[in-house]
């Protein structure tokens, strides 16, 4: 028989046990299976967006395109912003190279090294008419070598060529909706390339976006409504159930319900901002209130700011420089 030990030594070797066991735990080797490290999830992202930037031959840094430029450009400056999203139509009116150099340049020119950028109609590009935007982008203008941010990463973009982006957990398409004017065979192909995009992106789990310049989901002014062509685009979208969606063209501002291929206000619809107060000026809005439009207005002038979530939810603010309308919420994780 095991002799007993005394009560204090019995109580000083359990203490020395349960301190190993403790010890094993912290190294990992308690003779059971390691738990999977979790993935840490990634940082959010942090976007401005703006088309519809600046009038013909202004150069003034007080006026509403000038404020709206330093502002974005002093964010890329500070790396607060990992990405701008230019909304398409640059410069007004009919931009060639010089235009570009010698008015948008000088204002905007501080977004280049974060600039991600769709061409529109007829501001930005019109076969025959006006076809610098791409060649801007890419530095090849007599004046600016400096390249826009997807150039740097990928080289010359043509006007109208679609192309996609991943910025953190989220898949961004940019598409030129100038292709249904203009090469409606190609606008056809970029829908065929939008599915096999979007499919792709969805099943590697990242959370999709779209952006393109004319908007599907909009208000009528005196001079645009709906663009019903980009429709195969928002079927599509609705397909894959895109989170977000940005555009411009009409020079106000408007947000979506959650809304589906139907103009139906559902939980898993997309998020649609018409962001088109980059500096032109503004135009009020005409006839009835879409139901899908949450929020609109066409006093101001600024920029939308998003940050985006790994887990899809995201923020939006938009930051008014000329006027005093804003508009700033949260969506929820799908």
């Amino acid at each position: 028989m095991q002799p007993t030990l005394p009560r204090s030594k019995r109580w000083l070797r359990a203490a020395a046990t349960a301190a190993a066991l403790l010890s094993l735990a912290a190294s990992g080797c308690t003779g059971g299976p390691k738990p999977p490290d979790q993935p840490s999830p990634l940082p959010d992202v942090h976007i401005a967006a703006v088309g519809d930037m600046n009038p013909e031959g202004n150069t003034n840094p007080d006026s509403p395109s000038g404020r709206n430029g330093a502002a974005i450009a002093r964010l890329a400056a500070n790396n607060e912003i990992d990405a701008f999203l230019g909304l398409g139509d640059f410069q007004y009116s009919t931009a060639r190279c010089d235009d570009y150099v010698n008015y948008w340049k000088p204002l905007w020119g501080g977004t280049l090294p974060k600039m991600y950028w769709v061409s529109a109609p007829n501001h930005d590009w019109e076969p025959g008419r006006n076809e610098d935007l791409d060649n801007f982008m890419n530095g090849q203008c007599p004046g600016s070598t400096d390249k826009a941010a997807i150039n740097q990463e990928r080289g010359f973009i043509p006007n109208g060529q679609p192309y996609s982006k991943d910025f953190g957990q989220w898949h961004f398409a940019f598409l030129s909706s100038a292709l249904w004017r203009y090469e409606t065979t190609e606008a056809k192909a970029a829908t065929d390339w939008l599915d096999k995009d979007l499919s792709a992106a969805q099943a590697a789990g990242q959370h999709l976006a779209v952006v393109y310049h004319e908007p599907y989901f909009t208000s009528d002014t005196s001079e645009h409504g709906r663009t019903e062509d980009n429709k195969p685009w928002i079927d599509v979208m609705w397909k894959y159930r895109v989170r977000l969606t940005l555009s411009a063209s009409q020079h106000n501002y408007e947000r979506s319900c959650p809304v589906n291929n139907a103009d139906k206000c559902v939980d898993d619809g997309m998020t649609a901002f018409q962001v088109s107060t980059g500096g032109i000026d503004t135009r009020p809005f005409i006839g009835r209130r879409p139901s899908y439009i949450a929020k609109r207005f066409s006093d101001s002038r600024g920029f939308l700011q998003l940050t985006l979530h790994s887990d899809g939810s995201f923020d939006w603010n938009f930051t008014a420089t000329t006027g005093s309308s804003t508009d700033s919420g949260s969506r929820a994780a799908p």
